[in-house]
């Protein structure tokens, strides 16, 4: 018997993300002394908060629409923005100061993990993945993700390495003042394994590589501008006052992101209707 499709647990809880998010984001901007870190860290909240509101929120209640017309593409980037939301939200919810959004942020993670699990549930993988024409250039969008997750390693690895050798904390954690590196936990754990099988998945024209893929450049994409942006605002601040070295990497984050994004995106055969690919066989 053929599966029967039903986006609409997920759509639901895509909505409920979009105004919770919003209202976080807006309350993190614009009253004051919501968050208790010090000042390097309080910036980063700052950008976090400016660019969910005024990027991820968007592209998530553009992809909502886009999908509830048919549109297959517009699943993708609904996937790729809950990966947003759910790993935006990890680090509110295990590396901010305790504050009066906790419980908020609690919700908005377990949330985007519960929609992202019900959305890929209810998804025709391979009916989406045979909609990619045989021309889409995966390999070097594989090599795009390989290459990024490899970097992620190198650097982070390198701050460790040298802890183990000198004794001496990385620059990072002195800065924000806690006691380890939540980014260094998030992205060893989970950003360089998913870039790693998300690339050999997609250079194998795997059906899950090319959901995984937009999650990943899309990720990349609104992280690389939460990185460039509150790199370019520390760089002017009492709280840093210089620019990070790794300015150019969060460049590339943006514009390989984003480019990657669209060549999937543009090479997507049209399909009159979203039952087309997901309930007909």
């Amino acid at each position: 018997m053929d599966k029967q499709y039903n986006l609409n647990p997920a759509f639901n809880l895509s909505v409920i993300i979009s105004i919770m998010a919003s209202i976080v984001s807006v309350s993190g901007l614009f009253i004051k002394n919501i968050y208790h870190d010090n000042a390097f860290v309080r910036s980063a909240w700052f950008t976090n908060d400016l660019i969910t509101l005024m990027v991820a929120v968007p592209f998530l209640i553009t992809a909502l629409w886009f999908v509830k017309k048919g549109s297959i593409p517009g699943q993708l980037v609904w996937m790729g923005m809950l990966g947003y939301m759910g790993y935006n939200f990890a680090f509110y919810l295990f590396g901010t100061a305790f504050n009066i959004f906790f419980i908020g942020y609690v919700a908005l993670f377990s949330l985007s993990i519960a929609a992202l699990i019900t959305g890929f549930d209810n998804l025709d993988i391979n009916g989406i993945a045979r909609l990619f024409s045989p021309n889409t250039p995966v390999k070097w969008i594989s090599i795009y993700i390989m290459v990024i997750g490899v970097m992620l390693f190198m650097v982070e690895m390198g701050m460790i390495s040298n802890y183990l050798l000198t004794g001496m904390l990385p620059q990072t954690i002195l800065l924000t003042g806690q006691q380890t590196s939540i980014v260094f936990a998030m992205d060893l754990s989970i950003v360089v394994p998913f870039s790693v099988i998300t690339s050999i998945l997609l250079w194998k024209r795997r059906a899950w590589g090319y959901v995984f893929g937009m999650i990943m450049l899309l990720k990349g994409f609104t992280y690389g501008l939460v990185l460039s942006v509150g790199t370019a605002l520390l760089a002017y601040s009492p709280a840093y006052s210089k620019w990070d070295p790794l300015m150019p990497f969060y460049v590339i984050l943006v514009i390989g992101g984003f480019a990657g994004s669209w060549i999937l995106l543009k090479n997507m055969k049209k399909a009159n209707n979203i039952k087309e690919v997901i309930i007909q066989k």
